[in-house]
């Protein structure tokens, strides 16, 4: 009988948690996220991230993918995740409706609401750089946004996809950006779709990129956050003291000119490389660290852009870890703010993750969800015993 009531108990909390959740919950709470890339054989395993996540309090994190071990990992800990459906899944849920209700089912559905799944980026950096994915964004947002609304999820898991700055064309001054003509055909009816549904127009953004393409016309200092002369915009008359905050109102100014002017942006992911090739000279740990310290310092003012200044600028900065098996140049494996090992690249305000118990801060996953669960369980059986008293 007492089982009988705990599990009653227990299935009434879970459904009223998730019809609360339904009404209130974002895919962002706060403004700093991180992303969870794990191209990489020598990282920290799942459970051990999740330890040096909450030691770190960096509670909004994104992955890329959608991998059984990570969504189990989070169950429980209170760490809100975006997961990923990957550009080679687009055209299968893109064509098939049945196919994307199964995979929703069993990679969102299936770990809720234990594990806080509050949104899923379909496909990344789809737009912009290659034809082959393009036409089968759409079709997949549509259908996993149908299967979500058909399973009672669509308000509280948000779809969204991350652009890259390949989007745009004539990115500087802010105010004169648009979107490229080739994008134009499958961007206008995307954006409808977003807006119809509340979603964010989401953009990876990194003034490391910008500068290492355009060194004579970037100050070092303008893209790292320190004091500069800036930049101003002869149109809007906005002055502008860091690159990050010109690329996102540049996005704000092709929202714009395609008609979605108050749609939202958020940086899904930004970062500075600690180590680079010889023609990468900006890759290193002194400027990663001054970047990723003066990004944390401007997110903590919670203050928007010069074009939006009432909209408060929400990052995903990439990456926990520096990823030894990424393709390309080698600043691509050092975006890292830790070591493969949990150790820190550089310092910021974080402490790494420490393996010997004798001089580590951090209590243990095990440890974190025992002092959980024992307290979820002295609240279920006193309310379980009480309700016995009264039948």
């Amino acid at each position: 009988r007492l089982v009988s009531v705990l599990e009653l108990f227990y299935t009434s909390v879970s459904r009223e948690s998730l019809s609360i959740a339904s009404v209130t919950v974002q895919a962002f709470t706060g403004t700093y996220g991180i992303n969870y890339g794990r191209i990489a054989n020598n990282i920290l395993s799942p459970d051990d991230v999740v330890t040096l996540l909450r030691a770190a309090k960096i509670k909004n994190v994104r992955i890329y993918d959608f991998d059984h071990s990570v969504l189990k990992a989070f169950s429980g800990t209170g760490l809100e995740l975006v997961v990923g459906l990957p550009n080679e899944n687009l055209r299968d849920v893109s064509a098939n409706a049945d196919h994307a209700m199964n995979w929703v089912k069993d990679n969102v559905l299936a770990y809720l609401p234990d594990t806080h799944i509050r949104g899923i980026a379909i496909g990344n950096e789809v737009l912009g750089t290659s034809e082959e994915f393009s036409g089968f964004l759409l079709g997949a947002v549509k259908n996993v946004y149908n299967a979500l609304d058909k399973l009672k999820l669509s308000h509280l898991v948000q779809i969204t996809t991350a652009h890259s700055q390949a989007v745009f064309d004539d990115s500087f001054p802010p105010s004169s950006c648009v979107f490229k003509d080739n994008v134009v055909q499958y961007m206008k009816p995307l954006l409808e779709f977003f807006s119809q549904i509340g979603s964010p127009f989401c953009l990876n953004a990194y003034p490391f990129l910008a500068y290492m393409y355009n060194k004579d016309q970037i100050d070092i200092n303008y893209a790292l956050f320190l004091p500069t002369k800036g930049a101003d915009d002869p149109k809007t008359k906005l002055h502008y003291d860091n690159l990050l905050d010109a690329q996102i109102d540049a996005a704000y100014a092709a929202l714009e000119d395609a008609g979605y002017g108050k749609m939202e942006v958020i940086v899904t992911e930004t970062g500075w490389a600690s180590h680079g090739d010889e023609n990468e000279a900006a890759a290193t740990a002194n400027n990663a660290r001054t970047y990723n310290y003066n990004l944390r310092k401007r997110l903590a003012k919670m203050k928007g852009t010069p074009l939006r200044p009432k909209s408060v600028l929400k990052v995903y900065v990439f990456a926990i870890f520096n990823e030894n098996l990424k393709p390309g140049p080698t600043s691509e494996r050092n975006f890292g703010l830790f070591k493969p090992d949990g150790s820190i690249s550089y310092d910021i305000g974080f402490h790494g993750f420490k393996s010997s118990s004798a001089d580590s801060p951090l209590l243990s996953l095990k440890e974190i969800r025992a002092s959980s669960w024992s307290g979820s369980y002295s609240i279920i059986l006193t309310m379980a015993t009480a309700l016995l008293l009264v039948l």
